[in-house]
């Protein structure tokens, strides 16, 4: 794709593009701005009614039938590589290698959801057989399976322009569970999602299925996406986006005279435990991950180490000094909206406003560059101060000195929800690690031992949710294919002729 590429700008609705009347500009980091129409509630309407009527077969496809449509999306997706990642290197200023490695995660994971479904066993089919004999009652016969709840809506994340947006992992598993989807497209890289909607739009077509199985609305504003979220024929809402918006829309879907399923993933500072004797052995080590895990894509990932909590003393002070000296060696990058980089220095001054937290080293970034930010504080001052625990979305480090290993649990106790704690620990930490393993089993989804949390495996076994504000239902996660039981209801079937039960169910 060349540099005069220029979009359609158009939304993809039940396999039309579709203009509107007003418009928006992208605000690319290169390259030229491109115009895009802004979704309304009667583009959702169309939408929701194209997503309803297409359930009505999609819904009721074989699971071979939709592992096919989904390993076609990834190969249209394919296809058009180049043209994605040139239209998004310009749109979010990310690397052209991080860009090809998510979009080989987005297309991986759309043939690991087709592989599962083959399998069938995320149906969880079950059978308790019938005895007439039994007293004093005989006993009924009762198969039990998990099936598709209907069309769903599903938001475009800003920092992650293919693999949770469009094709991303809550379409991939919604479509997988047998669900229609409405996306509702970032404004941060409306043209990198428009490519992959084409990709979606070719795939609906090599597969013959319904068009209305997906639908992409492009909007910068809040009619389109509060549209999707209160229709009364959307059963179910996928989201990964920040605490306020999110749960700004999660009670619109609560408040429905209808409530439904919102599935939000909502911010986390994922802290790391640094224990006495990794720190003394490895601290260095240590502090050079922290730093790059901490600045990986410019501190714009959920799974971001924002908390580093260890005891005061020599180690921390070399560890607080060998990060700083990474820290000071990063340059600022721009971020992925004018406004996320507003926002990031908005909430490190506030926390730099409270007054109990020091800056050991500051950022040189203007405008939408930002460089990172380490901050310190005691732990006497955490537990004093709430304000603290909250994400700064963004490049910024928060060193928490604790005086002894109880208060370090109590800082533990401190915790809301999160996607990811993190033990450092040497064998000689084992001890105190325990202590603290019941604690952050409470508090995060998903546990690390000397790691960091950056990197999310897309697999059977990932976690990735936890309590609020990590997300809105701690029973689920986002990646991974446990992500697909988000979109299924259970249905028990008592005594039922097996020439009336579902193809899945008629023989267990």
């Amino acid at each position: 794709m060349s540099q005069s590429f220029e979009p359609r700008g158009k939304h993809l609705i039940a396999g039309e593009w579709v203009a509107g009347d007003k418009r928006f500009a992208s605000d690319p980091v290169t390259g030229p701005k491109h115009e895009f129409f802004v979704g309304t509630a009667a583009d959702v309407d169309r939408a929701a009614k194209a997503a309803e009527e297409a359930f009505w077969t999609y819904g009721y496809s074989s699971r071979t039938e939709r592992a096919a449509f989904l390993r076609a999306i990834a190969d249209e997706i394919e296809a058009r590589g180049a043209a994605i990642t040139e239209i998004g290197v310009q749109e979010t200023g990310l690397p052209e290698a991080r860009l090809n490695g998510e979009r080989g995660r987005t297309t991986g994971q759309l043939r690991l959801f087709a592989d599962h479904i083959e399998k069938g066993d995320y149906l969880d089919r079950r059978h308790d057989p019938a005895n007439p004999d039994r007293q004093p009652l005989p006993k009924p016969d009762l198969k039990l399976m998990q099936l598709p709840i209907g069309p769903v809506g599903v938001f475009g994340a800003s920092n992650f322009p293919l693999a949770f947006s469009t094709a991303g992992g809550d379409t991939a598993s919604a479509l997988a569970a047998g669900c229609p989807v409405i996306v509702k497209g970032h404004p941060a890289h409306p043209g990198t999602g428009e490519i992959v909607a084409e990709a979606i739009a070719a795939a609906i077509e090599k597969t013959g299925q319904h068009p209305g199985v997906f639908s992409l609305i492009q909007s910068n504003t809040n009619e389109a996406g509060e549209a999707i979220v209160t229709h009364p024929l959307v059963k179910a809402i996928g989201f990964t986006g920040s605490l306020g918006g999110g749960r700004a829309l999660f009670n619109l879907a609560q408040g429905r005279d209808e409530p439904i399923p919102f599935f939000g993933e909502l911010g986390s500072v994922n802290p790391q435990f640094l224990l006495p004797a990794a720190l003394g052995a490895r601290g260095g080590k240590i502090a050079e991950g922290w730093a790059a895990s901490l600045t990986m894509g410019v501190g714009q990932f959920c799974t971001n180490p924002g908390v580093a909590i260890a005891l005061a003393g020599d180690d921390v002070d070399g560890f607080a000094q060998t990060a700083k000296g990474v820290l000071e060696k990063v340059l600022a990058q721009p971020m992925l909206t004018s406004g996320i980089a507003d926002a990031y220095r908005r909430g490190r001054d506030k926390v730099v406003g409270l007054g109990c937290a020091k800056a050991t080293l500051a950022s040189t970034g203007e405008g939408r560059n930002s460089g990172p930010d380490l901050l310190e504080t005691t732990g006497e001052d955490w537990l004093a101060n709430p304000d603290l625990h909250n994400e700064v979305f963004g490049p910024l480090g928060l060193l928490v000195r604790v005086k002894d290993e109880e208060e370090m649990r109590a800082v533990a106790h401190s915790l809301e929800g999160q996607l990811t704690c993190t033990l450092h620990m040497d064998d000689a930490d084992r001890t105190l690690a325990a202590s603290l393993m019941p604690i952050l089993q409470r508090k995060a989804g998903r546990l690390i031992a000397n790691g960091f949390p950056t990197g999310v495996e897309v697999s059977d076994a990932m976690m990735h949710g936890g309590p609020y504000p990590a997300s809105t239902n701690v029973s689920t996660t986002s990646v991974g294919t446990l992500a697909i039981r988000r979109f299924l209801r259970p249905i028990a079937f008592q005594d039922m002729p097996p020439a009336l039960l579902p193809t899945d169910l008629a023989e267990v």
